[in-house]
């Protein structure tokens, strides 16, 4: 049993971990690149912006869902079975684009430089609370 605001601490660690790890490839990525066009940029921001819709609206519902739990919970109630499953789903499809080969350096650029630090910033949500 752990204290209710251990859950907030809970999910931040497991959004945030991902998300230096995901932003550190994305930059190194860029990084890589002998020159970075101005429609890969483009593509990163709207990543940005579409993580940052989903994950506003996700971390809401997960902070909400810890404010209802009593004071002192198991440490599996951070999250519904539902959520839980969208994690491990996640953690799977971003381990299985990372080795694969035929990905190009571009999109794991843009892709993983816009979803790394919207997962920072939802780890944040949840330490506000």
């Amino acid at each position: 049993m752990v204290r209710r605001e251990t859950l907030y601490i809970v999910a931040a660690l497991i959004w945030g971990i991902p998300g230096v790890a995901i932003t550190i490839k994305g930059v190194t990525a860029y990084a890589q690149m002998d020159s970075i066009s101005w429609w890969l940029l483009a593509i990163t921001l709207g990543v940005l912006a579409m993580f940052f819709a989903i994950f506003r609206r996700v971390t809401t519902r997960y902070v909400a869902h810890i404010a209802t739990q009593e004071e002192h919970t198991r440490l599996w109630r951070t999250f519904t079975p539902r959520g839980w499953c969208l994690i491990l789903f996640m953690m799977c499809l971003g381990m299985t684009i990372r080795h694969i080969p035929q990905i190009p350096q571009e999109f794991i650029a843009s892709f993983y430089s816009g979803l790394g630090p919207m997962l920072l910033l939802a780890a944040l949500r949840f330490l506000r609370h």
